[in-house]
């Protein structure tokens, strides 16, 4: 593990800018909005340089510096990160784009890009003293909790909704995790683990509800920098439920830039959802600066299922800030997509894979990305676990 230290400095609230201790065994800030975490950055470029990130470990601790684990012996790791990035075969070129990557998230341990930051949430809750650690979850975010409290030696109690694939289910159990099944939505889940954690005295590692989870995600920021050899690509095409990954890569972005590492324009984020959970497509589409609860959420893409998100106005901020969009695709395009990735790429996505496809395939068609640029899709998660909701 690590032997590098970090820089972190303290928290922050994304809304007020309200500060808080690192120690301090904190949720949200007092105004209700999600807390992050900042760095000494003059400290950080002086200790970690770029051109030596290659003698590095071969995970997402590699960025230790920019990282808010104080003690290596803290760092509960299953091997996360460093996931490969793919150019594209056969879709690039059948679609006239000469540059287009596959960020291929499926190589993490339990299958899904969840895994870093459960990881660094895992991590962070040891540090702190804490024992027993709740998540409301549609599927991958539970099998990264379970397995990581595992390695951690801490319980873990997971709430999914009834209808979530049985291998997720599987995989929580085979891991020792305490599970919980609700009728309804992930929204639903997360009402029942905020009961729990009134009355039994869990700690909630919900997305963004706690400050950690995003500072894992953010790694992949890094990498893609690196993989690009610090010349970020055009266009991130990611697929949005709570928003964790893509608010964390653009926070990743703002902090290579802050230390030199980045200059010049940064990625067009954009934000793909389930025409049948659209939450932050309608609201980027009329303006808000935050987005409505979305009504009756369906879509096979568990993933994208949420039909409230706590960080809506990061996201909304991190699209329209990076001269990005948010687009919605149909069921039938995003599991066609899916298959495609398998028959052309090699790769057994996710549906919220597909989805990426989907997005890209509508906004080449509409111009809003044009044939000469790069672009990069996020593969989130194994598509394994999608057993059942596959024909």
């Amino acid at each position: 593990m690590s032997s590098y230290q970090t820089t972190v400095k303290d928290l922050y609230c994304s809304k007020c800018d309200r500060r808080y201790e690192l120690d301090k065994i904190i949720t949200l800030c007092e105004c209700g909005a999600p807390l992050l975490v900042d760095y000494d950055y003059e400290k950080a470029a002086s200790e970690l340089k770029k051109e030596n990130l290659k003698d590095r470990a071969h995970s997402m601790w590699r960025y230790a510096e920019l990282l808010p684990v104080k003690d290596a012996e803290n760092m509960i790791s299953l091997g996360e990160g460093c996931t490969p990035l793919l150019k594209s075969t056969s879709i690039g070129g059948s679609l006239g784009l000469r540059d287009l990557y596959l960020k291929d998230e499926t190589n993490n341990p339990t299958g899904s890009f969840k895994a870093r930051g459960l990881a660094m949430a895992v991590s962070r809750a040891k540090e702190l003293g804490l024992k027993k650690l709740i998540i409301p979850t549609a599927g991958n975010a539970g099998s990264a909790l379970a397995a990581y409290a595992a390695r951690a030696g801490m319980r873990a109690y997971i709430i999914m909704p009834e209808d979530t694939p049985e291998p997720f289910k599987l995989d929580c159990s085979i891991y020792g995790a305490e599970l919980e099944f609700v009728k309804g939505s992930i929204k639903d889940c997360g009402k029942r683990a905020a009961e729990k954690v009134e009355e039994e005295g869990w700690f909630p590692v919900s997305t963004l509800k706690e400050p950690y989870r995003i500072e894992g995600k953010k790694t992949m920021g890094y990498e893609l920098a690196e993989h690009f050899d610090f010349s970020l690509p055009d266009v991130i095409i990611y697929p949005t439920g709570g928003g964790t990954g893509l608010i964390g890569m653009w926070k990743a972005f703002d902090e290579m830039e802050r230390m030199g590492w980045i200059e010049g324009k940064k990625p067009r984020m954009i934000s793909v959802q389930s025409e049948g959970c659209a939450p932050m497509v309608r609201a980027f589409e009329e303006g808000e600066p935050a987005a409505e609860e979305w009504k009756d959420p369906e879509t096979k893409a568990m993933g994208l299922r949420v039909p409230s998100a706590i960080g809506d106005f990061l996201i909304l901020n991190a699209v329209r800030e990076s001269g990005g969009t948010a687009v919605a695709v149909s069921e039938e395009d995003l599991m066609k997509c899916t298959y495609d990735l398998g028959e052309y790429e090699g790769i057994f996505s996710s549906p919220e894979g597909g989805a990426t496809l989907a997005a890209l395939k509508k906004l080449l068609k509409s111009g809003h990305i044009s044939a000469d640029e790069s672009v990069v899709l996020f593969i989130t998660g194994n598509g394994m676990k999608y057993a059942d909701v596959f024909e």
